[in-house]
Parts: structure tokens; sequence; C-alpha cells
């Protein structure tokens, strides 16, 4: 296969919401160029990207399918993505080794909550981006309401490149770039090019003027050419849209129907002629701190923005050379772990089908086989460079979910096949609680959890079981109280003597010192669990040895680790010492452990215990018509209403969520919105819970009445 310089390759990620044509798109793009014979479909399972089991079976996109094709002497390599949210890590991945982002929208619905999402994430890395509305063929096209949708989205820096018209009964695209109007035969193909009918040759000219004067807006040297002519050619045209793309200023529209192949071979035509090529883009830091040096000559640098699992081969490991320029048999250190990888193989790869190639250079998309030591978001470098790419930031768990082995002897396969995804997909976290004694599972909504979930069975044979996972309550106290416990024991020899006095009251920041006790010490204690134990020595006349004191504090932490009311860990107290009694011979460290702990926990029970449950800061972005199901959703859930604010057409819900109350929000939100509305979530903090919950809480575990 030819090996293309950095001049010649661009990167391109098809991103938008779902169904809105992305894996058409590509695949009628491979087709325009000749690299496939037949156009598959998403229906008939037989596309090039969608080539996994599970995409079949839910006739979706789930993962990133990296493709290439081959265009008037410029290589495209494409991203096909998914259009949920629930992959957002594929989704970011692959924004990040692209050039371009090419938005596809859907002409009948313009730009949707998941376009909205994905949008975010493009504004952040500032990437040269265009944008596609599709199905201008369909009869229920909305194409003025979608370009409108598309400037609201970008801040009114959207320009028309075309637009679509009906002209004889077929169906035509006017280009006021080229100024020339392609018509189409009804089965799609190469278009009759022609001049702009009369009836629309004025408004194609303000918009080819407003295209001109956008593009001068982004060069000064050209800003001053079109002042000095009043206008520019094509040529200048293609070098200010390039410059406004580059600087995240400037956003073609363009205008196809994937499905039928109108548009697609215009819009490759402007990827080769415009959109930038590696040699063009922005500067890019290293995590040292230093620019990026891209030249062939450079010492070659790797970094793996993916890796997939597949039972015939192995890992497949998918990189963009971001310097020099890479060879079969090289050998590559990878600077996390300091091991050496050798490039074996070297391929790149259209859906499931390999190219096998010996050289990719500076900006190219590649694969390789088998590597022992390299997870997605690693940089792989020559010996002699001191670069590492810097890594993706991956969006933290929206949903979490105890995880099991059906099997217990598969428990310990089960976390090394988990351990595994984590490595390929770094958006499904696993961590073990101590505090729940449970495995957990972090993703980003119940289909994640489900492709998840398939996975496990499918490619590493194993059956999990998910569950809700165990609510971290914790224990406080309302109100003051005294108790003493002496524990005495005598079996023959030295016995076992301490009598311990304590007060209790609830602690908060910047409350003054106690009063009424003479204050000997104060020890504050942040506890791992959060909150702190604050614990005073008022011991007068000697009445409890000091070196006893310690082990008075260390009964009333083992106490506060397993709380009398649910067995959640206690919080914010503090502990007034103040009186006991202990034996010259008898006494020692084990029995004021004892008594300290005795005295605690009975102290505790008449304070007026309180439950403490973690609560979220929960924001639902929402279509505005269905706000009204949201909320009284949300109102049931008990959360409280922190505000409401829009964004176009979708209202921002800002909550406070009991966690408890959280599980499932995923699928019923989904279900309340047809899947229109988003949410983010993270721990607020601890409140008390309502007393009719803490009553069936404590009665469900039954542990203790109060």
């Amino acid at each position: 296969m030819k090996v293309f310089d950095e001049k010649h390759i661009k990167n391109i990620v098809l991103v938008g919401a779902h169904h809105s044509g992305k894996t058409t798109l590509s695949e009628t793009m491979l087709f325009e160029a000749g690299l496939i014979n037949r156009r598959g479909t998403v229906e008939n399972h037989n596309t090039v990207s969608d080539y996994h089991e599970i995409e079949h079976e839910r006739n979706a996109s789930i993962f990133a399918t990296p493709l290439h094709t081959e265009w008037r002497n410029y290589k495209i390599n494409i991203i096909d993505t998914p259009g949920l949210d629930d992959f957002i890590g594929e989704i970011i991945s692959s924004i990040n080794v692209a050039d371009t982002i090419v938005t596809v929208v859907n002409g009948r619905q313009g730009v949707e909550v998941g376009t909205e999402i994905i949008w975010n994430y493009i504004d952040t890395y500032r990437k040269a981006s265009l944008f596609v509305i599709n199905q201008i063929d369909h009869p229920n096209l909305k194409f003025e309401e979608s370009f409108k949708s598309i400037n609201e989205l970008v801040g009114n820096h959207a320009v028309k490149i075309q637009f679509p018209i009906k002209i004889d009964g077929s169906q035509g695209i006017i280009d006021v770039l080229k100024m020339k109007l392609y018509k189409f035969k009804p089965e799609g193909g190469k278009p009759e090019k022609l001049n702009i009918p009369k009836d629309y040759l004025e408004l194609a000219n303000t918009l080819h003027n407003e295209l001109v004067e956008k593009a001068a807006e982004n060069d000064d040297a050209l800003l001053e050419l079109f002042f000095e002519k009043g206008t520019l050619n094509e040529d200048e045209m293609r070098q200010g849209i390039k410059a406004g793309m580059l600087n995240h200023e400037l956003f073609p529209v363009f205008c196809v129907s994937a499905l039928n192949d109108m548009g697609t071979g215009r819009l490759m035509g402007f990827i080769d002629n415009v959109a930038p090529a590696a040699s063009e883009l922005n500067e890019e830091q290293s995590v040292e701190g230093k620019t990026l040096n891209r030249a062939v000559s450079a010492p070659t640098a790797l970094f793996v923005f993916k890796t997939i699992y597949q039972p015939n081969l192995g890992q497949i490991t998918f990189f963009k050379v971001k310097s020099g320029e890479l060879s079969v048999n090289d050998k590559l250190v990878n600077p996390r772990n300091n091991e050496t990888e050798i490039i074996n193989q070297l391929f790149i790869m259209d859906g499931k089908e390999r190219q096998f190639v010996t050289k990719l250079t500076v900006g190219d998309i590649g694969a390789t086989l088998k590597l022992k030591f390299t997870d997605t978001n690693d940089t792989l470098r020559d010996i002699n460079s001191k670069t590492t790419i810097k890594p993706i930031n991956f969006p933290k768990p929206r949903i979490k979910k105890s995880v099991t082995a059906i099997e217990k002897k598969d428990e310990e396969k089960l976390i090394d096949a988990l351990k595994k995804i984590h490595s390929q997909d770094l958006t499904a976290f696993l961590e073990y609680s101590k505090e729940s004694k449970q495995q957990l599972l972090g993703c980003q909504g119940e289909l994640h959890l489900a492709t998840i979930d398939w996975t496990l069975k499918h490619v590493y044979g194993m059956e999990a079981k998910f569950e809700k996972p165990k609510i971290m309550y914790r224990e406080t106290i309302q109100r003051t109280s005294t108790a003493s416990y002496k524990h005495k024991k005598q079996s023959g020899g030295s016995g076992q003597f301490g009598e311990v006095h304590l007060k209790i009251e609830p602690w908060n920041e910047g409350m003054p010192e106690p009063e009424g006790f003479s204050l000997r010490g104060k020890e504050e204690v942040d506890l791992p669990w959060g909150g702190k134990l604050v614990f005073y020595n008022c011991i007068v006349g000697g009445v409890i040895d000091q070196r006893y004191l310690p082990s008075i504090k260390k009964g009333i932490l083992e106490v506060m680790e397993d709380g009398p009311l649910t067995g959640s860990f206690i919080r914010d107290i503090r502990v007034m010492v103040y009186d006991g009694k202990m034996h010259s011979v008898d006494s020692n460290d084990i029995s004021f452990k004892i008594a300290g702990a005795h005295a605690f926990k009975e102290a505790f029970l008449k304070a007026k215990p309180k439950l403490l449950e973690p609560t979220n800061e929960l924001v639902v972005k929402i279509p505005e018509e269905m706000i009204g199901s949201v909320m009284t959703d949300l109102q049931s859930r008990r959360s409280i209403i922190q505000g409401i604010d829009s964004q176009n057409n979708y209202q921002i819900l800002k909550t406070i969520t009991p966690a408890a109350e959280l599980y499932g929000y995923s699928t019923d939100l989904r279900s309340l919105t047809q899947g229109r509305a988003t949410f983010n979530t993270k721990f607020s903090s601890y409140q008390p819970v309502p007393t009719n919950v803490q009553m069936e809480l404590v009665k469900q575990l039954e542990i203790v009445e109060v």
C-alpha cells in the first residue's frame, strides 16, 4: 500500500446523535472512493463499520471503528463513532486523534441532545469542525431549522457551503463556494453539474458573499485583499475557510443524503482540499510542556487511543503517529512502565479487515497486534525520545453496580476480565469498597453496562450478577448525653478493671470549646470516612492515668467503625472523658478500651442518633417540553431543586438528590424522554435522612430500635 506523507493525510471523525446516519455516511464514502463495490446497510448487518456481533444485535454503533479511503491522492482516515452518550469514551478518544470533526445532523431533527453532549468535548479540544445535514431528500426535511440549531450550538459561527433544492422532481444541491448546482438522479451517485437556476441565484450570491466575508475575517492578508478587491477567488476562500476552521471560529455546513449517495463526493473533495492535514495542525504540547515535533525526521512517538480484544486475534492496539515515522520491527518504550514493545506487525484496519503495511508516517493512524505492556492512553516512543503525549481525560462513571460472579469459583477470573475491560475502556471503572465489602463497577449508563455484560459472556465466557450497591450511610447524634461504664473481670490472677465517664455532643466546624470541664488535652481525628472525632482529656486528680487515654479513644473509634443504628460509620462527634476509676493491679489498656467503647455506645444511643445519607449534585439537561414529567419523577426521588437554567430549547435542571434514589435513574430518564435527555452527577454531601426513612432502614437491618 502507498505510504502517504503528512501533507496528504486527513484524519476525520464522524460524530453525532444516535440515528443521525454516521455509519451510512462512512459506508457511502468508502463506496464513492471505490474501496467497496457494494454498499451495506445497518439493517442488513453488512456495513464495514458496524461489524461486531453486539452491534448487529442492537442495530446501532457501540464501538468507534477506524476506516480509511483514498480520494484524489489524499488518504482520509475515518473513525465512525457511536451516537449514544453511554459510549462517550469511544467518542472522546476518537475526537482526540482526529484532525477534523465531521458532525452529522439528522435533517428532520436538527441538533439533538446527543450532538450537544459531544459538542462540549469538541469545543474543549477546539478542533477544526464542519457539519453535515443528512437526509436532505426526506419529505420531512427541516433544513433551515437544522441550520439554525447548528448556528445556535456554535455561537453563530456556522456558514452554509451548500443548501438543498428540488429541481424538475430531482434532488439538487447548490454549492455557494463553487457556485454550481449538483443535480442527482434518484439513485444518487455522480451528479450533473449545472449553472444555478435564476430562481435561486440571488440567494446563492448572498450566501456566497457571506462566505467570502467569513473567510476573509480569519486571515489578515486575505482581509486586506478583500478590502482591495471586494471579493476573493475560490482558492483564497479555501485558504480563509481553513484558517477559520483551525481557529475553531468557522464551521462550514454541507448537506447530503448518505443513504442515497447524494453530495458525498463533494464532501470528500472539500475534506481533501480544505480540511487541515496533519502538517497544518495547531501546535500541541507534550506532558513535559514542550511543543510536539511533527517532523518525519523527529524521534518516533505514538499515542494509543483505543484497544480492543478479539478472541481470534487477541489485543488490537490502535494508535496515531504523533511524530517521526514507524516501521515494522521498530522497538519502542512505554514511559508509563519503561517496558519495551516490538512492533512485529503493522496495518491499517477497515472494520474487521486488515491491510498490512511496512511503514506509517507522522499524522497517520494504524494498528498492531499483541502488545504486552501497553493500554489505552499510553505513549510509545523511540528510546531517544523524551516526548509523552498528554492522556485523555475520560468522564467519571454515572452509575455504579456491585458485581459478583454467578459461580463463586469464578470470582478471581471475573475480576481479571473486568480489569482487562477497563484497560481497553477507561470509562469502565472497577474498585473494591472496603466499607461495603463489594466489588463496584462504574460505567456511563445501563446500555454501557449491558455491553460490558455481553463482553463478559461472549468474549471471556463469564456469567456475572449486577446488583444495587449498598448505600454508605453515616451515623451521628443530635444532642448531648453522658454515660459511664465499669468493666470488671476477675478469673484468677490479675483481673481487668476500668471505669470511664464521658460526655458526647455533636461536633461542627468553628464551635466553641466545651464549658464546665478542665481541658487537659485535645486531639482532632480526621476520620478516613469523612468527618471528625474530637477527643478531650478532662481528667482531674489522676483518677485515670494518662497512659490509658489512647486505649479509651481506641475503643471509641472501634464503635465508630460499626455504628449502633445500621453498622455504618459514625462521624462528627466530640467526646469529653471527665472521670473514671482505675485499679493499681487490675487496670490495663484492654480494660479501658472496653470501658470506653461501652460508655460511648450507651451515650450515643441516648443522644438522639441520626442517620446521614450521601447526596449527589444531579444536573439534568431536558428538552423544554419534557421538563414537567422529569421534575415529577425527581420529586418522587426526594430531590431538592436548586435551580433551572435555559439553554436554547433545553432546560438545565439542578438538584440535590439522595444517592439511594438514583439507582436505575439512567434507564428511567431515557424512558421518560425517549433518550433525549442526559445527566451528570457527583457527590455533594451527607445529609440527615427523613425520620420515616430512617425507621425503615433501621428496621430492615434489625440492629437496634430507636
